[in-house]
């Protein structure tokens, strides 16, 4: 039984990256139910609002020298801080021209100040995203830049939620993917 002070070992912190310019769009609401889900397994979950945030574009400058300050002086300074202390960052964006959207790749263009600190950490990964298409290719431009990242980062895919036919939020809410989205949140360890 884990100590109720120093907290369960299989908790975990979580960070979500959403990078829908809707707050209220369709893969915010699967967001919603994977942080409700993952809530309800007892991890701890903070969510950024990339497309919300004040973060500038790379401007491949390398005043970094890939692990040190950035030369902006942004939200990801303290962005870093939050994926840095977490055991798991989740990716979430619409599908936008069969990527993600521009808001989410800008931050993770970023994370090259601090590759290297993030790839030390072998942290957990996971991507939801939704599109207006249902064709069977819909995603898997998306999946295969995912894949990339989990691969180049030394991250651990935990599970991808791709909410197809998803091109309102009331599409969604009717379609079976909050649900899933809330299973792969719920069933993490």
């Amino acid at each position: 039984m884990a100590n109720p002070l120093l907290g369960d070992e299989n908790d975990m912190k979580i960070v979500v990256l959403e990078g829908s310019p809707n707050r209220k769009g369709s893969s915010n609401l699967l967001a919603a139910e994977f942080i409700h889900g993952a809530e309800d397994a007892g991890h701890s979950v903070t969510v950024v609002d990339a497309a919300h945030e004040d973060i500038h574009p790379c401007g491949g400058c390398v005043h970094c020298g890939y692990e040190g300050p950035c030369a902006q002086k942004d939200s990801v300074d303290k962005i870093r801080k939050m994926i840095l202390e977490a055991d798991m960052m989740v990716f979430v964006t619409p599908l936008y021209y069969y990527g993600m959207s521009a808001q989410l790749k800008t931050l993770i263009d970023r994370f090259c100040a601090f590759n290297s600190s993030i790839q030390r950490k072998h942290m957990k990964a996971a991507l939801l995203a939704v599109a207006w298409n249902d064709d069977e290719w819909t995603f898997e431009a998306l999946v295969s830049h995912y894949k990339t990242l989990v691969r180049y980062l030394n991250l651990m895919d935990m599970g991808m939620v791709f909410g197809a036919g998803c091109g309102t939020p009331a599409m969604t809410q009717r379609s079976e993917f909050p649900k899933l989205a809330y299973e792969l949140g719920r069933t993490l360890s």
